[in-house]
């Protein structure tokens, strides 16, 4: 897990990402609305992941982001069931990122009613917070989680099904996003429902060389 940094790093941190696992080993996956304005906008510019972010620390490097993918759904009517996106990472010292970090695993269609562990990383703050609690069905393709203090900043937060401790990966099985941008309060969050559509999407950024 990271942050997410505008201005190739030298900015401020405004949401969180996670590398998920693909042929490439180059793809992270956040929220659409934090690389893509939606209805009427474009992606943003000038973006880069700072995995292990910690107190103005960057110990796994910053990652200049090369490519993103939202799906058509978000871009053209902001549709919150299409609220994931995928950013490709270029190589850092000639090497890949789940190379140097190892990597989630991509989960799809993996139902509503699981228990999940959120990293997240407050725009208000230089620390990630975590959370374990049961997601649950809110509606037809958005679940929810009550976890406390993921504010601005948490949007793109990993949902971590399966977690092992060993390792410290799960099944990414959403992300925080969706209805509402992910919650308009800080103790309930929201999420897609990872369907084939998102997986299409995956599909997509692999593709694209991810």
């Amino acid at each position: 897990m990271g942050a997410v940094f505008g201005h190739d790093g030298t900015g401020d941190h405004f949401c969180t990402g996670s590398v998920v696992d693909s042929p490439g080993k180059s793809i992270v996956i956040t929220a659409a609305h934090c690389i893509h304005a939606g209805k009427g906008g474009g992606y943003q510019t000038d973006l880069a992941f700072v995995p292990g972010y910690r107190n103005g620390q960057s110990p796994n490097g910053i990652w200049p982001v090369s490519k993103m993918l939202v799906d058509d759904h978000w871009a053209q009517s902001s549709d919150p069931d299409y609220d994931v996106g995928f950013v490709i990472v270029g190589k850092l010292g000639g090497r890949r990122i789940a190379d140097v970090l190892g990597a989630n695993r991509f989960g799809y269609n993996a139902g509503y009613d699981k228990h999940v562990r959120i990293t997240g990383y407050p725009s208000s703050g230089e620390d990630p917070i975590s959370c374990v609690n049961k997601a649950t069905k809110f509606q037809a393709d958005q679940m929810k989680v009550d976890c406390t203090g993921y504010s601005g900043g948490t949007s793109g937060s990993p949902w971590l099904a399966n977690f092992d401790r060993a390792t410290h990966t799960g099944d990414v099985i959403g992300v925080i996003g969706g209805y509402q941008a992910g919650g308009d309060t800080d103790d309930t969050s929201y999420s897609p429902y990872f369907n084939d559509a998102i997986k299409a999407l995956y599909d997509k950024a692999v593709s694209a060389g991810g």
